[in-house]
């Protein structure tokens, strides 16, 4: 068996682990590369082998940096099966179908500014500009679809012959699984985990992780792996106080957060605190069409909630108060940014790289009334990490914008493990696998990655932070 680190190697984004073994390439995720665009179109564009050479893909969950290259390589010929979790494969109906808008709109922008700028090609130079092709349409993202298929957890299925697998909890959002790959080769069989995104313990909605037992190697996250979070069960209590003094002010609460999984966890929250009457009755917009999609998701798979959170025994409509508004029209968002008064405002993306958040920031960073609450991990060369950093100023639709409002992390809210949850979620998979042997750390900033190899080592584990295309074999 051996592994070849194609994504998320040194950084965070792009995950895709290329597995050949029993004579079959297998695919762990194919997610997109984010950060800086020039320089994630190059990574995006290339695929790490032919299409033709891979035989099926086993995704561990929905978010895009995990699944979101997967219509490219449809799109470039791939008719293989796709794997994963029946959530997941709800959800990536909608996730997928939002990023091939978003590449779609990102090439008629792009096409469009280089009109308005009057620019001609030159003797020799193409006359497309290769960047304002999208890297995949909706057809490919519908296609992608069809060649999903959804598994329950802890049923193991034959992904090709000779690699058989099953899915345990990752505890990360909807769906979000650890992949435990049994291969057989000579007459031994080996298994190696793949440990997703990982997610906390005490997390709202969703379950606790699971770690897989009886590993011979892993694949691991190591998002943060320098550093504790505070504890989950602060993390509401400080939203609530955020709202608190951000209305106190007359201000707004903008919020950038993933569609699926973060925004639905704070709506929970909110729900839950405007019971307790924790905080002001001022209003909460969900602006995000995909947003309000992945909730539909939630609200069909109740079968992976935790039956052990009171709000989830209690009530029926965990996603829908008297506080909380959907808006879906491109009139409705613009409609918030007239409003007066204090309110919250939710949209994506996550790490503020497109979508409505831009609208939100771009006219409320520079209002030291307000507060951009940042309450998730932002990759570098992000505008969510710009934010993070309390820049000056931030570019924003190619204008300088001032950051005045107050910027508060919450990183409670972070569904990713920190050092200590990683660290005992390992050792759990340790204490059922007697002949555990290689250790890869990916999805991880070098920074991260190497404090966490160093711990790991001092307790004994074969610890590696492979480089982009750098191989490991059992």
């Amino acid at each position: 068996m051996e592994i070849e680190f194609a994504g998320a190697a040194r950084e965070v984004t792009g995950s895709c682990h290329i597995v050949r073994a029993a004579g079959k390439t297998i695919l762990l995720d194919c997610g997109l590369f984010q950060g800086r665009r020039k320089e994630s179109r190059e990574k995006n564009v290339r695929l790490p082998l032919p299409v033709s050479e891979i035989d099926a893909v086993v995704l561990s969950h929905a978010h895009i940096d995990h699944a979101g290259r997967l219509p490219f390589l449809v799109k470039e010929g791939y008719q293989g099966t796709i794997w994963a979790t029946a959530a997941t494969r709800d959800l990536c109906a909608i996730m997928l179908a939002d990023s091939a808008n978003i590449q779609e709109k990102d090439a008629e922008f792009l096409a469009r500014r280089a009109r308005t700028r009057g620019r001609q090609p030159s003797d020799g130079e193409a006359t497309a500009d290769p960047e304002a092709e999208p890297l995949y349409g909706m057809r490919d993202a519908t296609r992608t679809l069809e060649l999903m298929v959804g598994m329950p957890y802890n049923k193991p299925f034959d992904v090709v012959p000779g690699v058989r697998a099953h899915y345990t909890d990752a505890g990360h959002i909807l769906g979000s699984a650890s992949v435990a790959l049994d291969v057989t080769e000579n007459g031994t069989t080996r298994r190696l985990v793949f440990s997703g995104d990982v997610g906390r313990s005490g997390l709202a909605i969703i379950r606790d992780p699971v770690p897989p037992e009886g590993a011979s190697a892993v694949i691991m996250e190591s998002t943060y792996g320098d550093r504790d979070h505070v504890p989950v069960d602060g993390a509401r209590a400080q939203l609530a106080k955020v709202v608190r003094d951000t209305a106190r002010r007359g201000g707004r609460i903008i919020i950038p957060a993933f569609a699926v999984g973060r925004v639905q966890e704070l709506v929970y929250d909110l729900h839950a605190l405007a019971r307790e009457g924790a905080i002001p009755a001022i209003p909460i917009y969900i602006d995000s069409p995909l947003a309000t999609d992945a909730t539909t998701v939630f609200e069909m798979h109740p079968e992976v909630f935790d039956q052990s959170e009171t709000l989830v025994q209690r009530v029926p409509e965990l996603f829908k108060f008297d506080l909380v508004r959907f808006t879906r029209s491109v009139e409705e968002s613009k409609a918030l940014n007239t409003m007066h008064g204090p309110l919250v405002v939710i949209a994506a993306s996550g790490m503020a790289e497109s979508g409505r958040i831009l609208h939100h920031l771009a006219n409320g960073a520079a209002d030291q009334r307000n507060t951009v609450l940042v309450v998730g991990f932002m990759a570098e060369h992000t505008l969510g990490r710009r934010i993070v950093e309390r820049r000056d100023t931030l570019k924003i639709f190619g204008d300088e914008v001032p950051l005045r409002a107050q910027v508060e992390v919450l990183n409670g809210y972070s569904a990713h493990a920190d050092r200590t949850e990683l660290a005992a979620w390992l050792d759990a998979v340790r204490r059922t696998s007697p002949a555990l042997g290689p250790v890869w750390l990916v999805h991880g900033e070098p920074e991260a990655q190497d404090a966490l190899a160093t711990s790991l080592r001092a307790k004994g584990y074969q610890v590696t932070c492979p480089a982009p295309g750098e191989r490991g074999s059992l």
